[in-house]
């Protein structure tokens, strides 16, 4: 009995051995994991990291008790973890040239940048019909109602232009256009309203006035932006374009002026209700889902951040004298303002660049580390070649504006950190991340409110430190969301 005990146990050994792996028979079961790895080979083999796979496993709907179940493994990042390792990386040729959807000319891009900047000689022309002591806060008389005005239109057709861009990315551009129509009109009343609710006494009515008329112009503007006539807004802009010169050198009376400003609001209506018409786009389908109202929110909040970091790199002009404090509409019209307004086209350009070449990069990347540097680097030249084009914009605009200050010390340095900021929100709205580049950018122009009525003297130091706050702030979300593959996936 003992001899027989022995044996069994010394089977019982041999059973716990090691098993040496065999060929799966003919008739057991595909394993699913093989197969959901021959089903997936392409998109495993061009991923640089295994979230790659994951964002694509959740976009096909499984989740992790399918996983479990199915896969034997513990949720989608795991399983993804496995095929990432199961395929070894190629980036099969497409069968024609790689497609970059963020492909652009830099033409369009400058054009929108100058009929964004051009309707602030309106402010250069109509200085004189505004003059007057100084108002509130020793600012120029008549500044209150256009910065209630300016930045209420900025805040409406933000997100009105946001929605109008959902109908048109739906392939709907009578809804688009219908969206236009009510929203642009509702826009210029509520901006006019606003303009005049603020004038605080006699002396701002006229203030107010020339506010509500560029709440008008600021909807007609709307509807040829959105719908891609930059051209026939320029047109529409030729009149200031022409008075401008004239009014320095001819010293132009009082009604040219006004006619001039009229002419091309006048224009601006025009063209844009010809846009509008009833037979001028096709009709749509009824019943289609609409966009979420409340998706267009954070746009119209991020227009309110931006705008006001603008408005307020202005008004440093005005407290260092260049703006010429007695001029109303200074405020919204210094050579700072106009370098930052200028720049948006070279800024959307670039944006357009660095989402065509981390497009390339994440074709040419093995691995995610060498994604991440050829990003940073991208990032990094997109940025520079920026400052730099606002830098050779704003000496230009110092040399060319009259009485302007130097473009040294301070001035230089809240230029730069207001531009850094304004690209680097630009960029992560462009990647869907606008909610978190809206709240940084409010929180600076109001803390920047906060020092200019709250503070004495010169308000540029801490509106600096401001700038310079929210630039750190905006890297580090970039470098957090940028830094992730999947993020730049078309």
């Amino acid at each position: 009995m003992s001899g027989s005990l022995w044996l069994k146990e010394e089977s019982a050994g041999l059973d716990t051995l090691p098993v040496v792996p065999r060929r799966r028979p003919s008739w057991a079961a595909a394993d699913p994991v093989d197969e959901l790895t021959t089903r997936l080979q392409d998109v495993i083999a061009a991923a640089v990291h295994p979230d790659e796979i994951a964002a694509i496993l959740e976009s096909d709907g499984m989740t992790d008790d399918h996983i479990r179940l199915t896969y034997g493994r513990e949720d989608s990042f795991a399983l993804a973890e496995d095929l990432y390792a199961r395929v070894e990386r190629r980036f099969p040729e497409p069968d024609g040239p790689p497609t970059d959807p963020w492909h652009t000319g830099i033409g369009g891009c400058l054009l929108r940048g100058l009929v964004f900047a051009l309707p602030g000689l309106a402010y250069v022309l109509g200085a004189p019909l505004l003059a007057g002591p100084p108002g509130v806060l020793g600012l120029p008389v008549g500044t209150v109602p256009l910065l209630a005005g300016a930045v209420t239109g900025w805040v409406w057709n933000q997100a009105l232009s946001h929605r109008a861009y959902s109908w048109l990315g739906l392939g709907d551009r009578a809804a688009a256009a219908r969206t236009l129509l009510r929203g642009a009109p509702a826009g210029a009343l509520i901006g006019a309203l606003v303009a005049l609710a603020a004038a605080a006494g006699p002396g701002e009515w006229g203030g107010a006035v020339f506010a509500a008329g560029q709440a008008v112009y600021l909807g007609a503007a709307t509807v040829l932006l959105v719908l891609d006539r930059e051209k026939a807004l320029l047109g529409a802009l030729a009149p200031l374009i022409a008075g401008t010169p004239a009014a320095y050198w001819l010293d132009l009376p009082h009604p040219a002026r006004a006619a001039l400003l009229g002419t091309s609001l006048a224009l601006a209506i025009a063209l844009a209700g010809r846009e509008l018409l009833p037979g001028t786009v096709p009709t749509g389908e009824r019943g289609r889902a609409a966009p979420r109202l409340t998706a267009s929110v954070p746009y119209g909040l991020f227009g309110l951040g931006t705008g006001g970091l603008v408005l307020y790199a202005a008004i440093g002009d005005v407290v260092a004298g260049g703006a010429g404090a007695s001029a109303a509409g200074a405020s919204v019209a210094g050579p700072t303002a106009v370098a930052l307004t200028l720049s948006m086209g070279p800024a959307e350009w670039l944006l357009h660049r660095f989402r065509s070449e981390s497009l390339a990069g994440l074709r040419a990347s093995t691995s995610s580390r060498a994604f991440r540097r050829a990003t940073a680097a991208t990032l990094a030249l997109c940025l520079t070649v920026y400052l730099a084009v606002l830098l050779a914009l704003a000496v230009t605009g110092t040399l060319l504006w009259p009485g302007a200050p130097d473009i040294g010390g301070i001035r230089l340095a809240s230029l730069l950190l207001i531009g850094t900021v304004l690209w680097a929100a630009l960029l992560l709205q462009s990647f869907g991340a606008v909610l978190s580049a809206a709240v940084v950018c409010g929180a600076a122009a109001g803390a920047q409110t906060v020092v200019l009525v709250t503070g004495s003297g010169d308000p540029r130091p801490a509106g600096a430190a401001v700038a310079g706050a929210a630039a750190v702030v905006l890297a580090v979300l970039g470098g957090v969301l940028l830094g992730q593959a999947t993020a730049h996936r078309t």
